[in-house]
Parts: C-alpha cells; structure tokens; sequence
C-alpha cells in the first residue's frame, strides 16, 4: 500500500473564491486530472444518435481502446468499428491508402451496408498532412449508395477554434436534406437529449398546433431526413449552437439560439422572442392557408397570454423552491457544471432563495454566465470554486463530515456525497419547468441515497450500460 508523505496538500491553484476568481479561466492551466465520473457524453455517445449509421474511427491503438470501450459498454458495437494505424503507415506516407482500403474492407464485410458512415479521422492525420478530400472521393466513388460524414476525434485541437464535440454536433447533420419548410414544424439542433415534454417550449408549440422535431426520436433514415421539413431550427445546448447555425444557413432556415437558463427574466425575454417568431411563420402559413390551426396559434402566442403563462410559471417555481427549501434546510449545497452548462446561474437562483449554497466545481466560465458571476462575486464573495481537472484534485481529500447535498455527478464524487442530483449537460430541462424540476430532484436526492461510486463510473448518462 502506498502511504503519502509531505503533510496536507495545499489546495492553492485548484480552489478559490469567486470573489478572487477571473474570467473564464479561473484555474491555471496545465496537467490534467481525469476523475472517474464519466456520465457526461463523448463523441462515440453522440454519434450513435445518427440512425441506420455505423462509426469507424482510424488511429493508432493506443488511442483507439477508449472508444472501442464506449461502444462496448452502451451495448453498441455492432455499429462500431475501426482501422488500426501502425508505425510502417506513418514512414511509409500512404496513410490515405491505410484509411481507404481500411474503410473498404470493413465495409466490404458488413452484410447490411448502413445509410452512413461517422468516418472519424484523428491527430495522425493533422500531422501528416492527410489529403482527406481525396480519402472521401474515392470512398464515395466506390460505396456511391452511403453518405460518409467528415467526423474528427483530434483532441489536440480543443483548446483552439471549434472542439471536436462542436464539429460533431455539425456533422450529424450534414447529410439532412433540404425539404420544402412546413409551417407547422420546428426542429431542435445538436442536443443529446430530447426536451421533455413538460418543458416549456413543447408546451407552447403542441398548443398551437406545432411539432417538434429531434434528432434523439429518430428512429430510421426517412425520420432523420424529416428533420430538414422544420420552419424553424432552435439550439439550446451551447456546443450545438455552432452546427445549428450551419444548418439554419445551409437549408435557409430561421434559427433560434435559446440557451437554458435559471433566470427567470432572461426565461422571459426567450419565450418572447421563441414566440414571436412561431407567430410570424404561423402568419405566412395563414397566406397559404387560412386553417384554424392557425388563428389558434396565434391566439396562444398572444403577448396576453404569454405574460398570463409567465406569472403562472413564476408561481409554481416559487412553491417548488420553497418547498425544497423546507426539506432541505440549511444542509449545504454543492453543484457542477456537468449538471447544467449554467453553474453560477443555477448557484444564484438557490442563493436568492435561501439555500446553504457552498462550493462550484468548474474549471472554466462561459460567456453566457457573465451576469451571474458578477452577482455572485458582489454578493457572495466567499462561495468556493473548486476545480474538476487540475492535478491537485486528486489528493485533496474527498471525504466530508455531515450530509451534503450535491447536484450533479462530479459534485456528488469531489464530496464523497450520496445525496445527489443524479443527471448530465441539462438532461431534458428547459425554461420555467426546468427550474421547477430541479427542485423537485433535489428534494428526491435528499430524501433518497444513490450508490454514487457505482452510478458515476457508467459511461453516457442515459444510455443503456453493460457494465
């Protein structure tokens, strides 16, 4: 057994106040820790959202066990495959050769062809100068009937421009098709998860007629295409925002970017503007037909109405948090960004309503949260920001004394918590409702312990694991 020696670990460099912090980075960078919570979703998760399609990923094997292991594990490696890349290729200089006739011969073999292949190319192939136009044309050339997707699993390239994930979340949509636009339906861009249903956004369109569309309902290649038929395109995960654009450009369709949030003004302020737009495709739809569908939908757009919605929703937020609130006490409170891409914003919505709000862990903060981190570093100078990746992380001491309440998987792991919000990059939540089951879940983690050691390790929140 190994035994430490040198004393306690000074923390400094992986936690501060928020009051001592700056934007965006609040940590130095450098080495890395990688904890053992893995339920947010990585690129072979995000793949599979594509039906009738398979991944093939080429590069060297080293780099290949990890996602030759998610596939494994979220029970989907028959949709998986891959091409080894070895020293001789890379002194040889045919690792277009290697990658073409490696993608030939695992297609060759598949008995059913898939409508498209996630073709994944690597760092190898940033640093030999790969002719990937002439990798793809000749794979079309030979295999005309499959759509290949340009896909990238080149990590060295995260800290600059668009991450892979970004690039991804573009990708999977390349091969939609541009249809006429129906007036009676949007489509949501770039999210792992679907909406729920009792969000606000799908409430205000199935009351006035509308369909929402999404790629994590899709169940065959004609459903997928289907997702080109949206008037309207809305993002509100911010890596997808990036691909939405491209898409909304690609097809010339209005896009929406409506971020989730905890606040309830800029809720407020997204409705309006989500409205209004579903009012003026409804109007163009009221030229072509003058259906009843449509008065309908303007009626439940009406700037009355939605401010009616608007007081009603606030109300039972309140009563939500208020009731959390009487249950929970003032047990103290630690969140993560992996929970929701809006940590310091769901941090000032708990502390304005009275909960025992104590640590952050994050290692960076979007733009987006400019507002609320100056509230915090305001009026809450001494809340803590704990980091997730910096080195230190992994012998400061895990273990607290006393309940806590964690809300989200790196949360729950950092303090040894089993009271913990058990989700990942917002889930389904949006809007009003979001809040209110936010609440609802931390109330049902403080009541209820989780085998948090067992849960965190599962690769892909809410996807099927084996392990």
């Amino acid at each position: 057994m190994l035994k430490r020696i040198g004393g306690e670990i000074n923390p400094e460099g992986a936690v501060t106040t928020i009051g001592e912090a700056e934007l965006p980075v609040p940590f130095p960078l450098g080495l890395e820790f990688n904890s053992p919570v893995h339920g947010n979703w990585n690129i072979v998760h995000t793949g599979m959202l594509m039906p009738e399609a398979i991944q093939i990923y080429v590069c060297a094997d080293n780099c290949m066990r990890g996602v030759v292991l998610t596939a494994a594990e979220m029970n989907a490696a028959g949709r998986f495959s891959f091409v080894i890349v070895e020293e001789e290729n890379l002194l040889n200089g045919n690792l277009e050769d290697v990658t073409i006739e490696g993608v030939t011969d695992v297609l060759n073999k598949t008995e059913e062809k898939p409508k498209a292949v996630l073709l994944f190319t690597v760092c190898l192939h940033h640093f030999l100068g790969c002719d990937l136009d002439r990798v793809y044309e000749e794979l079309e050339n030979r295999f005309p009937e499959i759509v290949f997707v340009r896909c990238f699993m080149d990590p060295i390239m995260q800290k600059h421009g668009l991450t892979p994930d970004q690039k991804l979340r573009k990708a999977l949509y390349d091969p939609v098709e541009k249809k006429s636009p129906d007036e009676k339906v949007v489509t949501l861009v770039g999210s792992d998860f679907a909406l729920d249903e009792t969000c606000d956004i799908k409430r205000l369109l199935r009351s006035g007629g509308y369909t929402l569309k999404e790629l994590t309902a899709c169940t065959n290649w004609e459903e997928y295409q289907e997702l080109g038929s949206g008037k309207m395109l809305i993002s509100c995960y911010p890596p997808a925002k990036y691909g939405a654009e491209m898409l909304a450009g690609r097809l010339q369709r209005t896009h929406l970017y409506l971020p989730g949030s905890f606040d309830y003004e800029e809720i407020k302020e997204e409705i309006r503007t989500f409205a209004e737009t579903v009012k003026n495709s409804v109007g163009n739809a009221e030229k072509n037909d003058k259906g009843e569908s449509s008065r309908n939908t303007e009626s439940c757009m009406s700037s009355e109405n939605i401010e009616a919605f608007f007081q009603r929703e606030i109300v039972l937020c309140e009563d939500a948090l208020k009731h959390a609130k009487s249950i929970i006490g003032n047990t103290p409170v630690a969140l993560d960004y992996l929970y929701h891409p809006r940590p310091l914003g769901l941090a000032k919505l708990l502390l304005t309503h009275d909960f025992n709000v104590t640590t952050i862990y994050l290692d960076s903060i979007s733009a987006e949260e400019k507002e609320a981190f100056d509230w915090l570093k305001t009026y809450c100078p001494n809340l803590e920001l704990r980091a997730t990746i910096h080195p230190k992380m992994r012998v400061i001491p895990r273990e607290t004394e006393g309940k806590i309440l964690a809300i989200g998987q790196k949360a729950a792991w950092f303090t040894g918590s089993k009271n913990f919000v058990n989700m990942v990059q917002g889930g389904g939540l949006w809007g009003f409702d979001g809040i209110r089951r936010t609440a609802e879940m931390m109330t049902e983690a403080f009541l209820e312990e989780k085998d948090t050691e067992d849960l965190v390790v599962r690769k892909g929140w809410g996807c099927e694991s084996c392990i």
